[in-house]
């Protein structure tokens, strides 16, 4: 298995026998939700759309892998997202292939689906990863798999003496308890079950991975193992443990 990072996304290849771009949390629709609440910005699904593209073009994968949260509201579809998305997934598919693990915000979502895109929510394995959005408990069958999920939208933040911060999107690898999350792997799986946390591709959408480890909202995060836990940009730079970054938090 052969990893690519693009950090104009964040988006990534995940290469084995078919060489797969994965990227979570788009969010189209995100602008509607914001107005709502006092925040007004235009509309920057076309932008966003067209960097994916642009990363579809340059990474030249054989399929897309949508992590869920494609779409925003939720329980159900703005004016905005009824507009947009048809004409966002139509663009999609007609440059390549693909498979959508619907998220937490994505009620409704198969209605702009096709049977063979859309995914079980609880996860399914391709070409030897597991794939999910990662809000719910995964499939037994995913035991022994490197666990590839989006929801929880991590980004590194640190702070210096005076008080300048770095905030960048960045992926969390950790291994999993899979007793706690229920998942009962059978004596013939013998490979440690890890997950990759991906960063939201949405330039709005960000949170702390401290917080993420320190109040952990899902099943996922909430059975990690904080002890070998690791962080990455999202161009690929590895920055180390988390540990040596919760120690220089209590400094």
């Amino acid at each position: 298995m052969k990893m690519e990072f693009f950090g104009d996304g964040p988006a990534l290849v995940i290469e084995g026998e078919s060489r797969l771009l994965v990227v979570a949390d788009l969010h189209f629709g995100i602008e509607a939700d914001l107005a709502a609440h006092g925040l007004h910005f235009g509309s920057r699904s076309t932008d966003r759309l067209e960097r994916l593209l642009k990363i579809v073009d340059s990474a030249d994968p054989d399929m897309l892998v949508l992590l869920g949260d494609i779409k925003h509201s939720i329980p159900s579809l703005t004016r905005q997202e009824y507009t947009e998305l048809p004409l966002i997934l139509n663009a999609l598919r007609s440059r390549i292939p693909l498979k959508v693990f619907p998220g937490n915000h994505d009620i409704g979502i198969e209605s702009y689906l096709c049977d063979a895109e859309l995914q079980p929510k609880e996860g399914a394995i391709l070409d030897g990863i597991g794939y999910l959005h990662g809000h719910m408990y995964p499939s037994p069958k995913l035991a022994g798999h490197l666990m590839v999920i989006g929801h929880h939208h991590p980004l590194l933040l640190l702070k210096d003496e005076v008080g300048c911060a770095l905030q960048t999107p960045a992926y969390l690898r950790a291994g999993l308890n899979t007793e706690e999350l229920r998942m009962n792997a059978s004596a013939e799986v013998t490979s440690p079950t890890r997950v990759l946390f991906m960063p939201s591709f949405n330039e709005i959408a960000g949170y702390d991975l401290l917080q993420i480890v320190k109040n952990p909202f899902s099943p996922l995060s909430r059975c990690m193992k904080k002890e070998d836990a690791e962080i990455i940009l999202a161009d690929g730079t590895y920055i180390g443990s988390l540990s040596s970054l919760q120690s220089d938090e209590t400094d």
